[in-house]
């Protein structure tokens, strides 16, 4: 499939995805992930940074995309609003990742392992906290639907609202966490 054609395929399950098609945006995802995964690598290459930095680069690019997806305007093509997101998050990372060194993990390991087992209850405290800062319904759609694996429709019926509404609901309460992650 040529690069146009693929890149208008995305851009019209994007679309729909705006919309509130969850299939459109899954089948998006699973499309778009190796040729974020690919110009990140590439990024990572032409600047310098560890090819391990990519993956995370798209981890971010794949976050970003789903908080700003409302910012893409659907008139114009898709390929250089991604390209700009993993150019972004790539100097991003770069930025924050400055001029620290690299350290192998086999001289850490014995560290990390103790430190996940003191941390988990922390974190675990941690995201109640940051879910207990949400208003209700945003609070319980987020746990809903991330945290227990529900589907939007069972949401919905559970709360007694839309489908619509749930999505908008948990579209603002992931960026209002984000940001209260951010902002500590």
């Amino acid at each position: 499939m040529k690069q146009s054609a693929r890149e208008e395929e995305w851009a019209a399950w994007l679309r729909l995805a705006m919309k509130g098609e969850t299939q459109a945006y899954s089948r998006f995802l699973v499309a778009v992930t190796p040729y974020l995964r690919a110009m990140a690598r590439r990024r990572c290459d032409q600047y310098g940074a560890p090819a391990s930095e990519a993956e995370d680069v798209v981890q971010e690019v794949l976050l970003a995309i789903h908080l700003k997806r409302g910012t893409w305007d659907p008139a114009r093509p898709l390929g250089p609003w991604l390209t700009t997101i993993v150019r972004n998050k790539l100097v991003d990372s770069l930025r924050r990742r400055g001029r620290h060194g690299n350290v192998p993990l086999e001289d850490v390991a014995d560290f990390l392992e103790a430190e996940d087992e003191t941390h988990e209850a922390a974190d675990r405290l941690d995201a109640k906290t940051m879910l207990n800062r949400l208003k209700d319904p945003q609070r319980d759609i987020v746990r809903s639907i991330s945290l227990e694996g529900a589907s939007v429709r069972e949401t919905a019926e559970r709360l007694k609202m839309t489908e619509v509404a749930v999505r908008v609901s948990l579209h603002r309460a992931l960026k209002s966490l984000a940001a209260l992650y951010r902002s500590e």
